[in-house]
């Protein structure tokens, strides 16, 4: 009968350890935990060979190869109490670990779920998982093993991940109302950080909704003297930006003649660290918006319209000192909210949460006078027609708003429309890099560039794609991309986490009337991915070509199919079904087609 396994848990957030029972391993000598700290820095992952002894020597030895064979057996035998963990493979090692048994890769998964908190607005649920990942470190990353180069920058690596989710802790907790807290944290950290600029504005927005402005500005002359005596260079226009804000939080600023609000208002989901491509669209957004504009920016679901609009407006703080909040129309069960519900929470951002007029149309009323007042920015993310952004819109005055919508909102004027397309081929191997890193994705470009193209281009789907990935650092490109290849299972594999593709999709899907459903299937029975005429619409909706141009125009509005650019006639017009819309499609097409007629029942 074969002895059970023994739980075990390895850690590289602090120093090298392995523990079992509570009971440290002793991990042998010193050339051996320089292999176990590699394998346990890329865990999952097959480790060459020649990256091993690199680690473990400045200059090998002629019997290199064969003592890195010793050190893995020697490793093999330590951890033999946990089962087969060390295998060998492609060139290389591998050492096999689940989530709970690393540390580090505890910490990626909590770093993850409290930025997808973040980004859905859920600050105080962000702020508790992001506060659990940075508690699970225990001082400097492997110092006794930073003797070796690689080893040496994979702690930098682990370090700098730590300061990115400390300070998306930071600022999930400002948004909670834990200012203090903020203060105190971020004030050790920048101790030994002092040039993070991200640190360095959290810590003077804490200090100064702690009350301490004198601090506030303080900290900033800090970074700028450091920052100008150790690199020659001024700080950021945005914590520059941050710091005349607050300069002038009790009057007018005589630099920008801007007056900055005391109570302006900043409600933003967080900045995405790896945002990508969009260079044309982000420009024309913060045009029309600096402008007091309305603007629409509109697209199918998962095209990336409100990280799009929440980066821009991230980066217009001066532009609307009045303040800048984003607000989602749509509840958790997809359907519009009520006038009540939006107008009693955009006033109690604006501080009349007091004075809430119980006619809706009347708090939506104070609603646009308090923006008439100012110059803020509003963006109004995910409404299903016009009708419910009218009332919230401003009226007079110098504030803007930005809506973001799969529909194309032609009864709202004036308005201006941005599209966004899906991604280029560029933009999308770009956004895997940034979330794989580069060397995984020129390991095998090929298979990158199918991956992006099965997911459309579509951002939401290169992004899901690409987190999988980094999880899964066992499967290969090709294999993924063998994977998508597959049709009829590619919306299966486009699910990471509480991420699913597929539900983007079927959102959409759920708010279209049944006429516009039933075009919708008839048109999955085109060719995957490729535009398509008029004459082949109606041939496949066996329609005549008006009725067809028709059921169009009309999927055109809904944001389901993408229009032709430019002015074309309708008989030379192509028009395109997005990649996983249309795959969407021809599932619930196949789904149709199975279920029993009512005929003859």
């Amino acid at each position: 009968m074969s002895k059970p396994l023994t739980p075990v848990t390895f850690s590289i957030l602090g120093p090298l350890t392995v523990k079992t029972q509570g009971r440290a391993l002793c991990l042998g000598p010193l050339k051996q935990r320089l292999v176990l700290g590699m394998l346990l820095c890329h865990p999952n992952t097959v480790v060459q060979v020649d990256q091993l002894i690199e680690a473990v020597w400045d200059v090998p030895p002629r019997t290199a190869r064969k003592n890195l064979q010793v050190y893995i057996s020697a490793l093999r035998k330590t951890l033999a109490c946990a089962g087969e963990r060390v295998e060998h493979g492609s060139g290389g090692y591998l050492l096999r670990l689940a989530e709970p048994e690393l540390d580090s890769l505890r910490f990626q998964a909590l770093g993850r779920a409290g930025r997808e908190a973040a980004a859905e607005g859920a600050f105080e649920a962000a702020a508790g998982l992001l506060d659990q990942a940075r508690h699970l470190w225990s001082g400097s990353p492997l110092p006794e093993l930073r003797c070796s180069e690689l080893l040496q920058a994979e702690a930098t690596r682990l370090t700098n991940r730590y300061l990115s989710v400390c300070e998306d802790w930071a600022e999930a907790a400002l948004n909670s109302g834990r200012a203090s807290e903020v203060a105190e944290a971020v004030g050790d950290l920048l101790e030994q950080h002092p040039l993070r600029e991200r640190l360095r504005a959290a810590q003077m927005l804490a200090l100064h909704r702690s009350g301490r402005r004198g601090e506030a500005l303080g900290a900033y002359d800090e970074l700028r003297q450091q920052l100008s005596r150790e690199l020659g260079l001024p700080p950021s226009e945005a914590l520059d930006s941050l710091y005349r804000s607050i300069l002038a939080a009790d009057g007018t600023n005589g630099r920008s003649g801007h007056r900055v609000q005391s109570d302006a208002p900043v409600v933003l989901p967080p900045d995405v660290a790896d945002f990508t491509g969009r260079a044309v669209a982000m420009a024309d957004l913060v045009r029309l918006a600096a402008g007091g504009n309305v603007t629409a920016v509109v697209a199918p679901a998962g095209t990336g319209k409100t990280t799009l609009a929440v980066h821009a407006a991230h980066h217009m703080a001066e532009e609307f000192p009045g303040g800048r909040i984003c607000v989602r129309l749509r509840g958790e069960d997809g359907r519009l909210r009520s006038l009540a519900s939006l107008t009693t929470e955009l006033l109690r951002y604006t501080g009349l949460g007091e004075r809430v007029p119980q006619d809706p149309n009347h708090a939506a009323a104070l609603w646009r006078a308090w923006l008439a007042d100012r110059r803020a920015l509003l963006i109004l993310d995910d409404p299903p027609d016009e009708a419910a952004v009218r009332p919230l819109l401003p009226g007079t005055g110098q504030s803007s708003a930005v809506i973001t919508a799969r529909s194309r909102l032609a009864g709202l004027a004036p308005t201006h429309r941005i599209e966004l397309a899906p991604y280029s081929i560029t933009e999308a191997l770009e956004l895997l890099g940034r979330i794989l890193g580069p060397d995984r994705i020129h390991s095998d470009l090929v298979a990158a560039e199918r991956i992006a193209r099965n997911c459309g281009m579509l951002p939401l789907a290169v992004r899901v794609a690409g987190l999988k990935l980094s999880v899964l650092r066992h499967v290969s490109l090709k294999e993924y991309a063998d994977r998508l290849t597959c049709h009829g299972s590619i919306l299966d594999e486009l699910v990471v986490g509480d991420i699913d593709v597929r539900s983007h999709v079927a959102d959409e899907w759920q708010h279209l009337d049944g006429t516009r459903r039933s075009a919708l299937l008839r048109l999955s029975a085109l060719p995957l991915s490729e535009a398509f005429t008029l004459n082949q619409a109606a041939s496949a909706m066996d329609c005549p070509p008006r009725t067809a141009l028709l059921e169009i125009e009309s999927l055109i509005e809904s944001g389901v199919i993408v229009s032709p650019v430019g002015e074309v006639m309708p008989h030379v017009a192509v028009y395109s079904l997005p990649h996983v819309t249309h795959i969407h499609a021809r599932e619930q097409a196949a789904r149709e087609s199975t279920r029993p007629s009512a005929v003859g029942i």
